[in-house]
């Protein structure tokens, strides 16, 4: 099949910028790439990666561009010229070809002295915090590990009055040319790990590291209503770069400890609250819980276990609400217990009192009845 022109493989006129010349690869690598089409489908894509990859090595080289530009491809052809397998061929297509995988994987490398430069790992604490330090908020200080430059290299990795050397296998550059298949990609080096250097006699402070791992404190602001489960990310407080890259970030997890008597449902609050079986009979006021204090509710007269009050805005008021949550009090009818002979009588009696009124006394009764017998017909 007759090879197509790389512009037109390019989708960009003969006068594109450089610059016009990579997104339009980088976009139409991105769609053609193996990894994401299966099957026949992935048959054609490869062909077309396959042709989009040799336009981009011919036209992103200014040389191999002028000279396909004045003799078309008799101008790049292998058999006739050094071809587009050259390692200057090579570094325009893994130029690009490292952005598409940063595009795909949402990894970000730079350069730094030709060696690879690469963002240091984040890392991640767990602060544990009480119902009442999340619902107001509170300032803390944590201790976390930390990395400062050692003071007997100041730095450099090498016993004093040793020299480091450059990687032989990477030059320095810190990244070797690996060929898979069809097309080749940058790795880091296996020898210098992607330092470009190699530390003959590593200083015995810090092992060739050129830093120490020590503790240091850090204020942190816990914000008022926040939640278990939730995070605050503390900027470049994470592990140190490699070759001169940027640390990683700290997150702080928070994890709310068990409350003796709340429960969080986001910004509401729940509590069992044990009535006794008097004044749920007759009905009363009580008490209740909450965090600012106590707070007064009406027991109607006959309330039932499982009753439910909502005592409004006495929840939490969380870090995104602009009104606090609500106080949910759920009422616990308690049984008596221990009683003396007496009280079982006066038990007994009021039992015979009650039974003698009918289903009037018993607000589920009739209907509990009425199921069993419609069960068991």
């Amino acid at each position: 099949m007759a090879k197509r022109d790389y512009y037109e493989v390019l989708g960009v006129p003969k006068n594109a910028s450089d610059e016009e010349i990579k997104k339009s690869y980088r976009k139409l690598a991105m769609k053609h790439h193996p990894d994401r089409n299966q099957g026949d489908a992935g048959k054609v894509a490869e062909e077309k990666f396959k042709e989009a990859k040799e336009a981009y090595e011919m036209l992103s080289d200014a040389q191999k561009r002028a000279a396909y530009d004045q003799h078309g491809f008799a101008g790049v052809d292998p058999n006739m010229r050094g071809g587009p397998g050259g390692a200057e061929a090579y570094g325009g297509f893994a130029e690009a070809f490292g952005d598409i995988f940063g595009d795909m994987f949402g990894q970000s490398r730079g350069r730094a002295g030709g060696r690879q430069v690469y963002r240091g790992s984040d890392l991640s604490y767990a602060m544990e915090v009480t119902l009442e330090e999340a619902a107001k908020g509170k300032d803390a200080q944590i201790r976390i590990p930390s990395w400062e430059a050692c003071d007997i290299c100041h730095g450099a990795g090498a016993k004093p009055g040793t020299q480091v050397k450059s990687c032989g296998t990477c030059g320095g550059a810190g990244t070797v040319q690996m060929r898979q298949g069809f097309f080749s990609v940058q790795q880091t080096c296996p020898n210098c790990r992607g330092s470009g250097r190699l530390v003959p006699e590593p200083c015995v402070s810090c092992h060739g590291q050129g830093k120490i791992k020590k503790q240091k404190t850090l204020e942190v602001k816990i914000p008022s209503g926040i939640d278990g489960g939730m995070r605050i990310r503390s900027a470049g407080n994470g592990e140190p770069g490699t070759n001169g890259g940027p640390p990683g970030d700290l997150y702080i997890e928070i994890r709310l400890k068990k409350h003796d008597i709340f429960e969080r449902d986001g910004d509401d609050l729940h509590c069992s609250v044990p009535v006794s079986i008097i004044t749920a009979t007759l009905g009363g006021e009580i008490d209740v819980p909450t965090l600012a204090g106590k707070a007064a509710i009406d027991i109607p007269e006959g309330t039932q276990t499982g009753k439910q009050f909502r005592l409004r805005g006495k929840g939490i008021k969380g870090v995104r609400s602009s009104y606090p949550g609500d106080l949910y009090c759920h009422i616990l009818i308690e049984t008596p217990i221990k009683l003396t002979e007496h009280q079982r009588k006066l038990l007994r009696e009021l039992d015979e009192s009650l039974k003698r009124g009918g289903g009037k006394h018993s607000p589920s009764g009739d209907s509990w009845t009425d199921r069993l017998k419609s069960f068991f017909s």
